[in-house]
């Protein structure tokens, strides 16, 4: 049986056969190569929310300018490619290639004389393995004083017409809860079905600053981050929110021998004369040092740690459980948090990735096909694919079950894990053990089947939770097929 994502590809490529020298034929010919191209995530929030900083620790290099006013305001996009290259693409004229910034950062970038107003977007290619399954667009801030500037990121991810949203999923960083945080969110998920909780990730981003990076903040910040996600605006939006502290995750990342030598000279101070430079951040960078490391070299350190990631270098080293900067650099990213995000990441976007893309070539057909009406023959191609694509019914019955969760009473939570919400292997959907042999997935596929079909023939049930049963049946005797 073909794929979602090779069924797809067919109508698509009949599409573009009977579109040949009309105005349409790019659009079309666009969505098919899309198909074949990694998952495109897009990084997006409010200003100074974290998103370079984050994607920088996503891909493992410092890549992004995080403070580079003018690149920040350019939609970048970090693809694998086969050499170091950066291509500008002018919002009017052909494509420019610019020559590769010094040390890999886009912070040291010569725009070549190219205003950031007329640009549509930056390309960076990058070799790396972390770029393979998917393609990371860093998008200008939410709520910047120029509305041109926020405007970039809301037309990259609520297009209209045709040519589709230009993101897969989004991973959407927030500090606090903020009005404008829900606005966007919802703005997303009215896209015609393109935003959906399904492809988009919440992130309390820079959670080592909660409560003025005290000890407890990460603790504090995984609070706050379940709380969000509990939040019933926020739950029908957000897949999930988890809690992330970019600064350690990137500076983990790229953790350099000489930083370490510095962080285990501070560390290595008289306690009293340590305790005092700890006490805030001002005192760390212009008090007494004894002559462990000059103003300028802790600035920097504060930059690329933060507060909280300096304490917890230094009692890390102080404790024996980072002895030298390889230790040092595995255990921020563990108190990171970005090993959650880059699991949720691999299990619920590169995994579905054929799905997400499909579903985004689809709608973007439905709509060209609205202003546009194709042939008889090939409408009814597209109709048939639509009905008979049960991974896309998933997808709706796991939007409708976040807009009402009373549409299964008796659901514990379970229907929406069988949905594939938490990973699409067979054991994560029957919530079992990764090492269950085939027995057992069999025996629970036959129980969670015979479960769902009383729930359908129930004449208690209602007429719209009979419907969300049957698909949860179809899904059942689709794994066990």
């Amino acid at each position: 049986m073909s794929t979602l994502v090779a069924r797809t590809r067919e109508v698509v490529g009949e599409a573009y056969r009977l579109a040949q020298g009309t105005r349409i034929a790019p659009m079309v010919a666009a969505l098919g190569a899309r198909l074949d191209e990694p998952l495109r995530v897009a990084i997006a929030g409010r200003v100074k929310a974290g998103k370079s900083t984050l994607l920088n620790a996503l891909v493992g290099q410092d890549l992004a300018a995080t403070d580079a006013e003018e690149c920040t305001r350019i939609v970048t996009w970090f693809r694998n490619g086969p050499a170091y290259r950066v291509t500008l693409l002018p919002t009017d004229g052909p494509p420019a290639q610019l020559p590769f910034p010094e040390k890999g950062s886009l912070a040291t970038i010569d725009l070549a004389g190219h205003a950031p107003d007329l640009v549509s977007r930056m390309v960076v290619d990058w070799p790396s393995r972390r770029l393979q399954a998917m393609t990371l667009i860093d998008t200008p801030g939410m709520g910047s004083i120029s509305e041109e500037v926020s405007a970039r990121s809301l037309t990259l991810l609520t297009p209209e017409g045709p040519r589709g949203s230009g993101a897969d999923a989004v991973v959407y960083l927030m500090r606090h809860m903020h009005t404008d945080d829900v606005d966007f969110l919802e703005a997303f998920h009215d896209t015609e079905g393109q935003g959906r909780p399904v492809n988009t990730i919440g992130v309390l981003a820079r959670a080592d600053e909660v409560g003025h990076a005290r000890p407890d903040a990460l603790d504090s910040a995984a609070r706050i981050a379940a709380r969000y996600a509990a939040d019933p605006r926020v739950h029908r939006l957000c897949h999930t929110v988890v809690p992330v502290a970019g600064l350690l995750a990137a500076c983990g990342a790229t953790l350099r021998q000489a930083e370490y030598a510095v962080l285990a000279r501070l560390a290595a101070l008289p306690l009293e004369l340590r305790d005092g430079l700890l006490l805030t951040t001002d005192r760390f960078i212009s008090a007494d040092a004894g002559g462990s490391a000059d103003p300028a070299t802790r600035l920097a350190l504060v930059r690329r740690l933060g507060f909280f990631g300096i304490r917890a270098s230094i009692d890390l080293i102080l404790a024996g459980e980072a002895p030298d900067a390889g230790a040092l650099a595995t255990h921020l990213q563990r108190l990171s948090g970005i090993s959650g995000l880059h699991e949720i990441l691999t299990t619920r976007f590169a995994a579905r990735a054929d799905i997400l893309k499909a579903r985004t070539a689809i709608l973007a057909l439905e709509a060209l096909f609205a202003g546009s009406p194709p042939p008889e023959d090939l409408r009814r191609r597209f109709d048939a694919l639509v009905a008979g694509a049960h991974e896309l019914t998933e997808l709706r019955l796991i939007d409708a079950l976040r807009e009402d969760p009373t549409l299964l009473p008796a659901d514990d939570g379970a229907a929406e894990r069988l949905l594939g919400s938490f990973g699409d292997d067979p054991r994560t959907r029957l919530g079992l053990d990764e090492t269950a042999d085939v027995v057992k997935v069999r025996e629970t596929a036959l129980t969670t089947l015979a479960r769902w079909q009383r729930e359908a023939e129930d004449p208690l049930t209602t007429r719209a939770g009979a419907t969300a049963a049957r698909i949860l049946v179809r899904t059942c005797e689709g794994m066990l097929v």
